[in-house]
């Protein structure tokens, strides 16, 4: 019997309920996302606007996430997700509002989109924390696993879809979408319950002032010369690829249609739910940074050659 198939606690089953809850929502958050960014560059033909528009929903997150952890650990997991998840979900129907009665417009997005951003900084340390919490050690690996695939299913699905409804139905349908995947993922928060967090040495040293305990987050990843040259890796690969979430979308537009775009990405996610599922079965390599490595290297060339050819 391997780890996974041993893994039937309830746990693991309140997981997986979890699981499929964020599974649906981010299809619903990608639908969104995405159809916004084209509609954004098709409303005033201006990168720059759209590169604002996206900075407004991760200024707020880099900002809130040094504190959001230490939130997260005073709260209780579930509570925290069903904060995240309603707060995104209510910006999503305000703009479902606006543009219900003909009045949105692109400064609208600014302070909707930073509110969202704001709520969504505290779902990924809560949803790790839940994870951590209800999967046994020796499968962190596979439950990290799916919870990428959870992703990359969503960056399959919605690009295709999203670029067909526009064209379709429009930017209404997608964001009143985006609401019913919202409500699905609080569904299944609510139908659940999490085991009580245990406490640790390290949880235990840290309690104090809410600033005191960012602090000792950033004291406890400083002194682990491992976990800061992994993290400054990341940080890299973000900063060097970050400029594509925004010039992809111009880049594709002035030679294809929305709907081939979506197609585009769609195959694009078809990539990440094959290394998902190969990440959910395996468990990645021994060495762990090594694994980091060779994908950074192969994802900075993959993507190097899109731009040599405007061809879809």
């Amino acid at each position: 019997m391997t780890d996974m198939t041993a893994e039937t606690n309830p746990g693991f089953r309140t997981f997986l309920v979890v699981w499929a809850g964020q599974l649906v929502s981010l299809i619903g958050t990608n639908l969104t996302g995405f159809a916004l960014a084209i509609w954004v560059y098709q409303e005033t033909g201006s990168t720059t606007q759209l590169s604002f528009v996206l900075l407004a929903t991760s200024l707020p997150q880099l900002l809130i996430t040094p504190f959001a952890g230490a939130l997260v650990d005073r709260w209780d997991r579930r509570w925290a997700m069903l904060l995240s998840d309603t707060g995104a979900g209510v910006g999503t129907i305000v703009i479902v509002v606006l543009l219900a009665t003909d009045s949105l417009q692109i400064w609208h997005l600014y302070p909707i989109l930073a509110v969202s951003g704001m709520f969504q900084a505290f779902q990924w340390p809560a949803y790790t924390a839940a994870t951590t919490l209800l999967v046994s050690k020796e499968n962190y690996g596979r439950a990290a696993g799916m919870v990428q695939l959870a992703e990359a299913i969503g960056q399959v699905i919605a690009p295709a879809v999203a670029g067909a409804i526009l064209v379709l139905s429009g930017l209404e349908m997608v964001i009143l979408i985006d609401v019913i995947t919202f409500l699905f993922a609080i569904g299944t928060l609510l139908t659940v319950r999490f085991p009580p967090t245990p406490k640790t040495a390290a949880g235990v040293e840290g309690r104090g002032r809410l600033l005191d305990e960012a602090r000792f987050g950033w004291d406890y990843i400083k002194v682990r010369r491992g976990l800061v040259g992994m993290l400054t890796w990341a940080a890299v690969i973000n900063l060097l690829f970050g400029g594509l979430g925004v010039l992809i979308f111009p880049l594709i537009l002035a030679f294809a249609t929305e709907a081939q775009m979506g197609l585009a990405f769609s195959i694009a996610g078809i990539g990440m739910v094959a290394g998902s599922l190969v990440m959910s079965v395996w468990g990645g390599p021994k060495r762990r940074i090594n694994g980091l490595y060779l994908s950074g290297i192969i994802l900075g060339l993959s993507l190097g050659l899109v731009g040599l050819r405007p061809s879809i």
